[in-house]
């Protein structure tokens, strides 16, 4: 197994590619990333990450080229054996050339408001743990084919220990018709 000094971080890295575990200075695990499988994002109203380890800390949900066949807001909805869909403090701040425009939801962390079925979306947001089942998120994702960037935040406290990550639109109706999206979890 290989060790590699990352730059600047007085940390080493051992692994794989898909699971990476870090070596503080002192010989201290610092903790494990493991990448999950990149799903396409080219058909169907939704796309589910589940088993997620219950030692997750922080979970990074990463987007590449993704687009719907509609306008309906893109969101991240997280669950305890199942999908929780209700119940989220979160806020959406979205930049158009010289206008902004903010919005508060309880559906789930909005990480998108398309302008257009065109946008083609690309950014991360990251879910992290902040005490026993509650969660906050942060993330910038931003269209290319646009000036529109969105930035989200928010919280949830889940009934049970996280274990799914579901990426859908509002509605539930608008099909994903590009690009890909992964994630990955730290813990």
């Amino acid at each position: 197994m290989a060790i590699d000094k990352i730059p600047g971080a007085g940390l080493e890295t051992t692994g794989t590619a898909s699971v990476n575990t870090f070596l503080r200075g002192d010989n201290a695990w610092a903790g494990t990333i493991t990448s999950g499988t990149v799903v396409a994002s080219t058909s169907g109203t939704s796309i589910d990450f589940t088993g997620i380890p219950s030692t997750a800390k922080r979970i990074t949900v990463m987007f590449q080229g993704v687009s719907t066949n509609g306008t309906s807001n893109y969101q991240i909805q997280i669950g305890a054996g199942s999908v929780t869909t209700s119940g989220y403090a979160a806020n959406n701040v979205s930049t158009a050339g010289s206008g902004i425009a903010t919005s508060a939801y309880t559906s789930g962390f909005i990480f998108v408001v398309p302008s257009a079925s065109t946008n083609v979306n690309s950014g991360s947001v990251i879910l992290s743990n902040l005490t026993s089942n509650t969660w906050v998120a942060q993330g910038v994702v931003s269209s290319t084919d646009t000036t529109r960037s969105n930035i989200c935040s928010g919280s949830i406290a889940l009934g049970g220990t996280l274990d799914r990550v579901r990426i859908t639109t509002v509605n539930g109706t608008d099909t994903f018709d590009a690009g890909a999206i992964n994630i990955m979890w730290e813990g």
